[in-house]
């Protein structure tokens, strides 16, 4: 997939993570694990902002294209997946790596596998996105 303009598609994509955020926060309350839902809430319209500020500097970045596509994907995959996992984590009341938000119950091998690959996954991904950006951030000196 080819994307035209990356700007315009990443501030899209971090305003519409943030309305797909706003609206789960009325059924958090309703999840297994509600305090957990409240992390999902958070996090999706923490990573919607975190895009929609990424489309606003992209014309700032100095990346090869094929870096440029990587940040854009790491990006993607680091705020949404890290909502869609905080979201089943919260519906399975699952609690292996987050047991500070946990239940205090064992939801089972598998939700508490996935929720495990995802966030570990996710920060991996929104770590590189960072060094990418940070990477692309920088000038050549003139000499």
């Amino acid at each position: 997939m080819r994307i035209e303009n990356p700007r315009r598609y990443l501030i899209g994509a971090g305003i519409l993570l943030f309305l797909i955020a706003l609206i789960f926060g009325l059924i958090f309350p309703r999840l297994a694990n509600p305090r957990m839902g409240l992390s999902a809430h958070l996090i999706g319209l923490q990573g919607g902002v975190f895009l929609a500020v990424l489309g606003l500097i992209w014309s700032e970045l100095n990346l090869s294209p094929s870096l440029a596509k990587a940040t854009i994907w790491l990006g993607l995959y680091g705020c949404y997946g890290n909502f869609v996992t905080n979201v089943i984590a919260a519906a399975y009341a699952t609690n292996r790596l987050q047991p500070i938000f946990g239940s205090g119950k064992f939801a089972g091998d598998v939700p508490e596998n996935i929720v495990s690959f995802g966030l570990i996954t996710i920060a991996a991904a929104i770590a590189a996105c960072c060094v990418l950006v940070l990477w692309g951030l920088r000038r050549k000196v003139a000499v």
